[in-house]
């Protein structure tokens, strides 16, 4: 599994459930989410509305929200829910026996967008 393509950043027990953790990545911050049914996303981790940390923020069902102004974020896409507007980028992310990868492919991608 571990390949040029895929970046190990650690367990799956590393994040705790209904929580999340923060690696740094030459993109920024990333923030490593696990829900309750133990589905884990990646996705950027300042919060567009005032940058807020999102891995400060309560998970709900596929959902992140902000710990500062309480903008909810999809885990699944990274739009902004109801009424608030923006995104936050999301990476792809793969389990494989118990370890977690970030795609090198999608940190690239979003650091050429950066540039």
């Amino acid at each position: 599994m571990t390949s040029p393509e895929w970046i190990e950043i650690g367990g799956i027990e590393d994040v705790p459930l209904r929580g999340a953790r923060c690696v740094q990545t030459p993109v920024g911050k990333i923030a490593i989410v696990r829900t309750m049914n133990n589905r884990v996303f990646a996705i950027g981790d300042t919060c567009p509305h005032r940058n807020g940390p999102l891995s400060e923020g309560i998970v709900h069902d596929h959902s992140i929200t902000c710990p500062l102004h309480n903008w909810v974020f999809s885990l699944e896409t990274g739009q902004a829910q109801g009424a608030d507007e923006g995104s936050v980028p999301v990476y792809k992310l793969r389990e494989h026996e118990g370890r977690l990868f970030l795609s090198a492919d999608a940190l690239a991608m979003q650091a050429s967008k950066a540039a």
